[in-house]
């Protein structure tokens, strides 16, 4: 469990991506356009920890779901 909830800053670094503000937009800029039917931890872009990772946070409605949801609606 975390002390407060988990940042968009936190959620990069955690996937081992630039967690710059500069990084998160240009990541979200390049990446923007999903189709709406698919889910965020099935996007092409990730590795497959990445995915496993989105993918379990998901499933168990962990302290990360709020701020995936958030990149979730960004890329979407």
């Amino acid at each position: 469990m975390f002390a407060e909830q988990p940042t968009m800053k936190m959620l990069f670094a955690q996937l081992g991506l630039d967690d710059s503000e500069e990084g998160i937009q240009a990541f979200i800029d390049k990446h923007k356009g999903l189709n709406e039917s698919e889910h965020i931890e099935e996007a092409p872009f990730w590795s497959e920890r990445q995915s496993a990772f989105l993918k379990d946070a998901l499933i168990n409605d962990a302290d990360w779901a709020v701020v995936i949801d958030e990149l979730n609606v960004a890329l979407h």
